[in-house]
């Protein structure tokens, strides 16, 4: 290389490293790798938090990873891919008998509701002996073993033999439903409000079943799922995360126009899905303490334990210590 062309090099490498500074302060410093499901419902408070810089402005650096799967998403926290998913404290509370410290901070009480059709005349649980219940989560599905145990308590009955479980997924499970196939549905929330959107209704809702089973208090049991070890060196971002991730679930809970304009990410197929999967977000945001959700998350897997056994919970038969992250406060409960 002659001498005239160095001042040249330097000059672009220089400009090089500027750029690169820049571009590292305008990413808001510390990256945070957050794993979510493609086409989740997870995707809209991510993009409330992106459209108004909520990570940004407390010095975090959002990348988002889109997984094809509930699978996927664990072998990518397990693997080190990304530093946050989104999960169930039982599948977190199973891996921390298992060896595995992950844990948990409180996002979502959204769940499913058994739905019926209107005009089936099903008024009660006990009405659908004999009749089929379509299952979206497999015959280990939360909701379906709660279900279980309150029919067992409340009614005497046995579900597993007093009605036919019929197992489908999501989308599938909704058509099954909508043509009358199945005589009740059991599905993820978001796919319940598109049932109530077509005129179908909730014959039991979870915190009834929850009730009936002596738990009164609201349960959140999705959230945010991360390595113990990861939170501990990178406490300070996690915080930060959790705190612009309540602050896009407070934009969400009050202002009808950020969900106009979320609206094309959701694709509602009318208006009236557009509002029930409003509705359902908002009636599913997380505003529970943390311990207060702790104690109750502790009475509920007791209960799964006993109705799903090991393939729901292995080792496990309370609930680990840990599951619950003790940096994620949330909101205190309104007292009674």
């Amino acid at each position: 290389m002659t001498l005239r062309f160095f001042p040249r090099l330097l000059s672009c490498v220089l400009l090089a490293l500027a750029t690169s500074l820049s571009q590292a302060a305008d990413s808001g410093g510390a990256t945070l790798r957050v794993g979510v499901l493609q086409f989740g419902t997870v995707n809209w408070g991510l993009d409330v938090m992106q459209a108004h810089n909520l990570a940004q402005k407390r010095g975090l650096n959002l990348k988002i990873v889109p997984l094809a799967s509930g699978d996927a998403s664990t072998v990518a926290l397990q693997g080190g891919a990304v530093d946050v998913i989104v999960s169930d404290w039982i599948w977190v509370t199973r891996q921390r008998a298992d060896g595995m410290a992950v844990t948990f901070a409180p996002y979502s009480n959204a769940v499913g509701s058994l739905m019926v059709k209107a005009d089936s005349g099903v008024r009660s649980l006990a009405d659908l002996k004999g009749k089929s219940i379509g299952i979206s989560g497999g015959p280990y599905d939360k909701t379906w073993l709660l279900l279980r145990a309150y029919a067992s308590k409340k009614l005497g009955m046995d579900l597993s033999n007093s009605v036919r479980p019929v197992y489908a997924a999501p989308p599938l499970l909704n058509e099954l439903a909508l043509s009358g196939q199945v005589d009740g549905a059991l599905n993820v929330w978001h796919y319940d409000a598109r049932l109530e959107a077509k005129g179908m209704r909730a014959l039991i809702k979870l915190p009834e079943i929850l009730a009936g089973l002596g738990v009164d208090k609201p349960m959140p049991l999705i959230g945010w799922v991360f390595r113990e070890d990861w939170a501990k060196q990178n406490r300070e971002a996690m915080e930060r995360f959790l705190a612009a991730s309540q602050e896009a679930n407070s934009i969400m809970a009050k202002s009808d126009a950020e969900w106009e304009r979320l609206k094309p990410l959701m694709h509602a197929e009318d208006n009236a899905s557009f509002l029930a999967l409003r509705n359902g977000y908002r009636l599913g945001i997380a505003s529970c303490e943390y311990a207060d959700s702790q104690a109750t998350a502790a009475s509920v897997f007791k209960i799964l334990a006993e109705t799903g056994g090991d393939k729901l919970v292995g080792k496990s038969r309370t609930l680990s210590e840990g599951t619950f992250w003790n940096g994620a406060p949330l909101p205190a409960c309104p007292k009674n």
